[in-house]
């Protein structure tokens, strides 16, 4: 996992510790900072970390951002090719592989925040793997989307049923 992979997982794990049912943005991890902390970084030094334009930090930032997210500050360096903290079973490197892909998609379709939702939440599953070969299983049953969509989420259904009625795509 890269440095930009592991801020960008912090910001989220933060925000649902925070109990904002999303990600911290940047905006509100520099002001989260400068408030329980007393220092400042600026948003864009963060946004230049996670894209990748600054692939190292200076110490003083590493420190402070370990400080806030309250994780060790040799956990905010790139971790080299092959790399895992446990012995794990290429089943488990897949599934952490998954979740990051996940979190990083949710991050992607923030526009749609009802897709991004449900992204993060696979993602927080224990077992990723399983929950995409439960949907796997759903969508082979023939109708039993519709009607789980139906019995779970009404206004979805009836919203989706609506937008097939004039042609749109559902």
């Amino acid at each position: 996992m890269t440095v930009a992979e592991k801020i960008r997982y912090l910001r989220e794990v933060e925000g649902s510790l925070r109990g904002m049912g999303r990600s911290l943005t940047q905006l509100e991890l520099v002001r989260g900072i400068r408030k329980e902390l007393g220092k400042t970084i600026s948003q864009s030094y963060i946004s230049q970390i996670e894209s990748g334009a600054r692939p190292h930090m200076t110490q003083s930032t590493r420190m402070l951002l370990a400080r806030f997210f309250k994780v060790h500050p040799g956990f905010l360096v790139d971790d080299p090719e092959g790399y895992h903290t446990e012995l794990t079973s290429d089943l488990r490197t897949t599934e952490g592989k998954l979740d990051v892909w996940l979190l990083q998609a949710s991050e992607r379709f923030a526009g749609d925040t009802e897709v991004s939702a449900v992204l993060i939440k696979a993602a927080r599953q224990k077992d990723t793997r399983r929950c995409f070969l439960l949907l796997g299983a759903i969508l082979d049953a023939p109708g039993l989307a519709d009607r789980l969509l139906e019995a779970l989420k009404p206004d979805a259904a009836a919203s989706a049923r609506a937008r097939a009625e004039h042609g749109r795509p559902v």
